[in-house]
């Protein structure tokens, strides 16, 4: 039996993460839930799932919420409510799926106390990738990737001994924009942005994949969680998303991760592992005819992608100061603040105009990105 905590359990991954303890209470219950200030969602999530413990990120709420919805329950507030869910010595899997750099406080708890974390927030290593790598050393504790891109390297890196990798190949599925010329995208309304062919996402990681920044922060991920050089790391669009990346070994061959597009089947597999549960997801029909296209990306129509490749060669502060200035570009845009290709642009100012530090410590990487934030507050177009 594993016993989780979920961080974030009210958003898409955290739901998900639900239906897939729902299908194997066999083998894993809930401990903790936390939810950002979706208390309402939290209630019933505890009332079916019975945790030891919750907590609301939002500290603000510890006025209002009713407490008598969590009968029997203690509820905690704020980032020391989170922390102490990630820490407790009830929970021995955590996933980590709070949105943004929010995420990252839980998951170094977490990881401070030597537990498995399944790994739903690239913040935590785009952020601290150098600090959260050398804690994990230290603490014993371990990361299993539950993006679907990393996920399935994860999967593919089974095949073969990590020297024997070549490169690894993330795929993106080019989001509602491929295709588009300049002119176009000068012109993207946040709506229209918000509708992605092929995943069913939250807003913010759907303007990310509308950029294709969300493929800028993966390829940062990439680099501490897998120990790779930034040059064994590529990149290519796959619109249908039924390949989810590829591990090229040194003899050429190339093991590749399918499946329909489902956040449930890399979730389950990293709550399993090293198990394989029967699947809760949808197939793949080989009865049908179906195409699967591999087309290299438009770096200048979408010029986020290189700030990523650029942030993990650099690595130091540049991560931190990406990731705030993104989240606030993105906060804006769906404000009607800034265009959709002010995004990339904003990042790009802000980033060369920060204070670089090749060996920050924590402390200095979250006063980074208060700056950053703050910097892309008052930029203007």
């Amino acid at each position: 039996m594993k016993h989780l905590a979920i961080l974030g359990s009210t958003g898409s991954i955290g739901t998900s993460c639900l239906d897939v303890v729902r299908a194997h209470r066999e083998h894993l219950t809930i401990e903790g839930l936390t939810a950002h200030r979706n208390w309402e969602l939290l209630a019933r999530q505890c009332d079916e799932f019975r945790p030891r413990q919750v907590a609301l990120g939002d500290a603000s709420l510890a006025e209002d919420c009713p407490r008598n919805r969590f009968p029997g329950v203690p509820l905690g507030f704020g980032q020391r409510g989170i922390e102490e869910i990630a820490s407790s010595p009830h929970v021995d899997f955590v996933v980590s799926s709070i949105v943004g750099a929010a995420g990252l406080r839980g998951t170094w708890a977490a990881v401070e106390c030597g537990k498995t974390i399944g790994l739903a927030n690239k913040e935590t290593l785009v952020v601290a990738g150098p600090l959260m790598t050398q804690r994990l050393r230290e603490s014993g504790a371990t990361l299993i990737p539950i993006d679907s891109e990393h996920n399935a390297v994860f999967q593919a890196l089974q095949c073969g001994r990590r020297e024997h990798v070549r490169r690894i190949i993330l795929t993106a599925s080019g989001g509602p924009f491929r295709g588009y010329a300049r002119t176009q995208l000068e012109r993207v309304t946040p709506e229209s942005a918000l509708t992605h062919p092929t995943w069913n996402m939250g807003r913010k990681i759907t303007i990310d994949s509308a950029t294709m920044m969300n493929k800028a922060l993966e390829v940062i991920e990439a680099r501490w969680l897998f120990d790779l050089d930034v040059d064994q790391i590529d990149v290519v669009i796959h619109p249908q998303s039924i390949v989810h990346s590829m591990v090229e070994f040194n003899d050429g061959s190339v093991i590749a991760q399918m499946s329909p597009p489902d956040m449930r089947l890399p979730i389950q597999y990293a709550l399993t592992y090293p198990e394989r549960a029967p699947g809760i997801t949808p197939r793949l029909n080989f009865g049908e005819a179906q195409t699967l296209e591999f087309i290299p990306p438009d770096r200048e129509l979408f010029p986020a992608l290189d700030l990523g490749f650029e942030v993990a060669r650099r690595g130091g502060t540049c991560g931190a100061v990406l990731n705030a200035a993104n989240e606030i570009a993105v906060s804006r845009f769906l404000d009607g603040d800034l265009t959709f290709v002010d995004i990339p642009r904003v990042c790009r100012d802000v980033l060369d105009s920060h204070d670089f530090d090749p060996r920050p410590t924590l402390d200095e990487l979250f006063r980074q990105d208060r700056w950053a934030r703050q910097e892309t507050l008052q930029w203007k177009p």
